[in-house]
């Protein structure tokens, strides 16, 4: 499917200003990703007039422990504190945003309305689909964009156009079924030899990171983004939400830099996580 690149054009304007953030100190655990158009030949957004504002994100997968933290529970199926959070829905990683925000004292970016039905979720076995709209102005942490997703694990302005997030080598950079268990995997993708392998999530950072310093974009815990996926995403509306990073379960081309995925809003897996972004650090 092409992208229509109007619309997207249009949430970059809304959701984010073009404050100036060259002073501001980038704090502990997040990179300052300096806006501008796609290096990297092998984004989906190469030679396009798409550009990214500047925003921060998170150098790792949002973890347990900083789940625990702000949650008070842990709902993964493979715990470690530095491990990703997974097995959490798109709905629990906006609620995450949220209550981490008021406990830093910051304005929550989403409105969350859990009593009125999403008229734009076209999902029909989601059976939670609250309406979940962005609180203009908020500097509360929030879900990254698909494009700024895209952008980041492609290398922003120093991207030199690798194939996956900082190498072209996934086992570089990359948790996936092959070498996230005792012995790295040939052969087709086998559920059974996988379990079996004890192949799991791995404890964030310990693959190399890209050029801009983030770490398991390419592959850990696939990562839940803001956007609506499929034909009616010019509208704002979808049955399933953004997922984008390969998985320790999935095969290397779902830990390509440029590949999309998606999958309804109330789903969750134990290769599912996500990240944490802010558009400013006032």
């Amino acid at each position: 499917m092409k992208w229509k690149l109007i619309p997207w054009l249009a949430l970059i304007v809304v959701v984010f200003s073009a404050c100036s953030q060259e002073n501001l100190e980038t704090p502990d655990g997040f990179i300052l990703v300096k806006g501008g158009a796609f290096v990297n030949t092998n984004s989906n957004l190469y030679g396009t007039i798409v550009t990214v504002p500047d925003f921060y994100i998170g150098k790792y997968e949002v973890t347990q422990k900083e789940w625990v933290d702000v949650m008070g529970s842990n709902p993964s199926e493979f715990q470690g504190e530095d491990m990703p959070v997974e097995t959490v829905s798109w709905y629990d990683a906006i609620e995450y945003c949220n209550k981490r925000s008021e406990k830093e004292g910051l304005k929550p970016y989403y409105n969350i309305d859990k009593d009125t039905i999403d008229p734009n979720n076209l999902s029909e076995d989601d059976d939670i689909r609250w309406t979940v709209t962005i609180n203009e102005g908020a500097n509360g942490y929030r879900l990254p964009t698909e494009v700024e997703w895209e952008y980041a694990a492609s290398g922003g302005r120093k991207s030199r156009s690798y194939i996956f997030s900082g190498s072209d080598d996934p086992d570089e950079v990359a948790w996936h079924f092959r070498n996230s268990g005792d012995e790295y995997l040939e052969g087709f993708w086998h559920w059974p030899t996988i379990e079996g392998n004890n192949s799991r999530p791995q404890p964030v950072g310990q693959k190399k990171g890209n050029e801009l310093g983030l770490y398991d974009m390419s592959g850990n815990v696939r990562e839940w983004c803001w956007d609506w996926h499929g034909d009616n995403v010019d509208t704002g509306s979808g049955a399933e939400r953004v997922w984008r990073g390969g998985g320790w379960i999935g095969q290397e081309e779902a830990c390509k830099m440029n590949f999309r995925g998606s999958l309804e809003a109330h789903y969750k897996f134990p290769d599912q996580g996500f990240r944490v972004c802010r558009g400013d650090w006032q």
